[in-house]
Formats: structure tokens, sequence, C-alpha cells
């Protein structure tokens, strides 16, 4: 079976919808393909379910820290786990199809792999409703790859075939083990410690350097004193050299290197979370002329840097998302989506007569580039205390030749944190350029943290003058009044 539409999306996670949606908004006919669920890692295993997860530990944190407000005690770990199944459906992506049908997008259930240009074979999964064979796709316009990242599983000797947990099957776990061994110090890694930790499980956290690495010193810091508070056993500096499990779904035991020797953790899972990597190798790129072992190289308007083009010089290959190598984030991906569907509609839309896009640099172009990507990224980790951030850290200013001066407030200091609890506690720094006395960078350590971020991405990317936003007057009594404070530590 041969179909022909204007435009496929390979990928249905959040990223893919994104790129269909505004593709198919300008009339084009698009259809996405999709091996899995609709909605994607996002919806099912990752964002959605781990910060569910997250969630009754951080509301039990703050009411024990709330005058007055009786101890709620230990969570209900089933309890948790069937909010958890009710926030991803269960699996059931039903609602998710629903809405392509309703934005006027096709679903081509099965692997999609391209096998030349604007040529899309689709298998479907044997035994499944769709499974009628391998058939052909075949798009007039453009091709658009969102096909994500996969977990990475270093080369420990015993590792692969101790079968361990990889980010799915911690987010999916259907009870919580009496023991866990996490295997990387990043984001997943720190969340699912903090997570488990609360539902009772015994943490132990093994980390070659200190939590998150990326981010600001500071709140790797916080980061570790409170896992170590909440009982994770947090070993930094160390390495897993070895990992054995004699019994299919029995205790797997872990040999944990460090500047105190060697010693042996047992425990009942393991969780390996030590990064992800494209997913590539099966997209079928090398039918195109493209490497099959790395992530796909995009310019800003998300067109692939080394694929051939359609008539017109116009590019009819693009991605987004993971895929890309650029920023590992689904609302990162989510922008890249978006900025692709609507080069996409630009290019090849039935009302703009396959116009070329506006030249780089022109006030128009900002519609179509994806400039975020460079200067503006955002992160917020739900662990406790919660890390927030927009921009580069000052170690990365520097590197990059920006006259930086890091100017930081104590959030406890804030007359807003008294009022939310006479616990809170936590950190906020921004980076000023302080040539051009614009903000490029921020970071927010405390709780609820990433409610702050939006602020401080607006200033970033709107580059507003610190002369401007002294007037943006905070709320009182707020934690956001440390804006105010900000300004009164940079002298204005």
């Amino acid at each position: 079976m041969d179909q022909t539409y204007d435009v496929i999306v390979i990928g249905a996670g959040p990223v893919g919808e994104n790129a269909a949606g505004r593709a198919s908004a300008t009339g084009l006919s698009v259809a996405v393909v999709e091996a899995e669920l609709v909605g994607g890692e996002c919806s099912y295993w990752a964002c959605i379910p781990s910060k569910t997860l997250l969630r009754p530990g951080a509301v039990r944190a703050a009411a024990r820290a709330t005058p007055g407000v009786a101890d709620p005690g230990p969570l209900d770990a089933a309890a948790v786990l069937a909010w958890r199944d009710r926030m991803t459906g269960e699996g059931d992506d039903s609602g998710q199809e629903k809405w392509l049908e309703s934005v006027g997008v096709a679903l081509v259930r099965g692997h999609g792999r391209l096998v030349g240009e604007r040529k899309v074979e689709v298998t479907p999964e044997p035994g499944s409703v769709d499974d009628g064979g391998t058939h052909l796709l075949h798009a007039r316009c453009a091709v658009i790859v969102a096909t994500g990242s996969a977990p990475v599983l270093p080369p420990v000797p015993g590792l692969a075939a101790a079968n361990p947990w990889t980010s799915r099957e911690a987010t999916a776990a259907e009870q919580v083990p009496e023991s866990l061994v996490i295997l990387g110090g990043g984001v997943v890694g720190c969340e699912m410690a903090t997570a488990y930790a609360d539902l009772g499980s015994r943490v132990t956290l093994v980390a070659r350097s200190g939590l998150l690495s990326g981010a600001e010193r500071f709140a790797g810091d916080a980061v570790t004193d409170a896992l170590r508070e909440a009982g994770v056993d947090v070993r930094l500096g160390a390495e897993v050299t070895e990992v054995s499990r004699p019994e299919v779904g029995g205790p797997v035991t872990v040999t944990v290197e460090d500047g105190r020797g060697t010693e042996q953790v047992t425990a009942a899972e393991l969780l390996v979370a030590t990064g992800r990597r494209p997913r590539t190798g099966d997209a079928g790129l090398d039918t195109v002329g493209l490497a099959t072992d790395a992530p796909l190289t995009t310019d800003d308007s998300m067109a692939v840097e080394g694929a051939s083009r359609a008539a017109g010089g116009r590019p009819w290959l693009f991605a987004c998302g993971d895929v890309t190598g650029r920023v590992a984030m689904t609302h990162q991906g989510k922008y890249e989506g978006r900025v692709a569907g609507d080069v996409v509609a630009t290019l090849y839309g039935p009302d703009n007569g396959g116009s070329e896009l506006p030249p780089p640099g022109s006030r128009a172009w900002t519609r179509y580039a994806a400039t975020a990507d460079h200067g503006a990224q955002t992160q917020v980790v739900f662990t406790r205390p919660q890390v927030a951030s927009v921009g580069p850290t000052e170690a990365e200013a520097r590197d990059a030749g920006l006259p930086v001066r890091a100017v930081a407030y104590d959030l406890s200091a804030v007359a807003g944190a008294g009022v939310t609890s006479p616990e809170y506690g936590g950190r906020a720094q921004v980076l000023v350029d302080t040539e051009r006395e614009v903000i490029v960078g921020a970071t927010f350590v405390g709780p609820d943290a990433g409610e702050m971020l939006h602020a401080a991405t607006i200033a970033v990317v709107g580059e507003v003058p610190l002369g401007r936003l002294w007037h943006a007057v905070p709320a009182f009594p707020t934690v956001s009044e440390v804006w105010l404070r900000f300004g009164e530590e940079y002298g204005l």
C-alpha cells in the first residue's frame, strides 16, 4: 500500500506532534508515523510519570515544614503508583490519537525509516491491527525526523546481562523495590533518587563527579546535601566497575570503586541513568547519504545539513528534538518542532507559492529560527530542592568570553520565604553582562524554584536592560521579591 502526503513526520512524541500540527495548520496534508505510543517518551516514561512520582514527597515535605499542619506520615506507595498510572493513561494513547485527528493529521502506526529522498517505509508491529505488511509513504514536500533518543548503557562488565532499569522501567515500575542502586548523577539519577527515597526504597547513588555537573556548582551541592539528609547514600567520585546478577529478577550486586577503596553493594534493582543518544541508527539515514551513528545536524530553520535539496534549492529533510543533539529537553524539542513545522509551511504551504524563507538576520527571520537553543535553554530539575536555570552557567559564560558578573542572593532572606515556611531556604543567582547591562543567565535553587524561572527567561530572551527591569515591581510578600534584591546587589 503506497500513500502520498505533503509532509511526513517520523515520530509522534510531543516534538513530532508539534511539528505535524504546525505544518498542517496551513492546509498541507500531513502524516505522522509512530511505532509505539502516540505522545512518546515524555507522556508515558519520562516527564509526566516522573513528576507525578515526585509530587507527593514534595507536598509531604512542605506540610512537615509548615507550623500547625499535622505530620502526614509515610507515603502510600500504592496510591502514588496508581496516580502515576492515571496520569499516563495506563498506556492508552487514544486521546492523543484523537488530537491528531482533530488537527487533520493522519496517524500511520509502525516503524518508519527513510528509503530514499522523500520516501518513508513503514513496517507495522507483527500481529498488530495495522499489520498489513510493509508499505511506502511518499512526501510531496518534506520529511521531518523526530525519533528522539535512547538510553546508553556504559561498557561495564556484567551490566547488560543484569537487565538493569533505564528511565523507562524506573518511571513505570509496578512496585517499589526495597533497595535501589542508581548509576549516574544527572537529572534522571537525582530525580529518581528523590522519588524512590520518598517511596521507601533504600537508595545508593553512584556518580563519577558531582551531582548535576551541568548546573552551577551550588545547585549540585544543595541537591547532594538534601539527598543525604533524606537517607540516600550518595557516593561521589565513584565508579561501578562490575555488575553481577546470578538469577533473573534476583538481587543485583555492583562493585563500586572510589577514593576509599572497593566495595560491593547489593540491591533489589539497579537503575542506569548515564545519558542518552540520538535515535538515528534505524532511521534509514544512509539511504539519503547521511551518517547513521551521529545526531542529525541542522541549521536554525531545523533543515538537516548535508542532505540533498529539492527543486528550487529548498530543503526537504528536517529534524527536531533529541535526534538533533542540540538540547535534549522536551520543551526545547517542542519549540524546535514548532519552528520546523512553520518553516515547512512557509516553504511549501499553499498560501505562499513556495516562497523562500526570509534572509537570516532579518526581523522576519526570527519567526523561523530556533535561537533559544543557543542562549536561552531552560531546565527544571524536580529534586528537592528544585533547580531551575536558563542560559549558561557562570563558567560557560566566561569560557564564551562574556563579561559577566554573578549576582547571588540567599532566598531565605526574602520576606516571602518566611511566610511560605520557617525552614524555607535556597539560593538564586543571575549573570549580568556588564557591558550591555542585561541578564544572560539565571539559576534558582529552592522549593518550587521552577515557578520563578519564566520571569528570568523573559529577561534573557528579551534582553531587558536592568534600568527597565528595576521598574518591574515584584509583589510583596512573595519569593519573587528576590528580583528587587538582585538590582540592589548589583548597585541600581
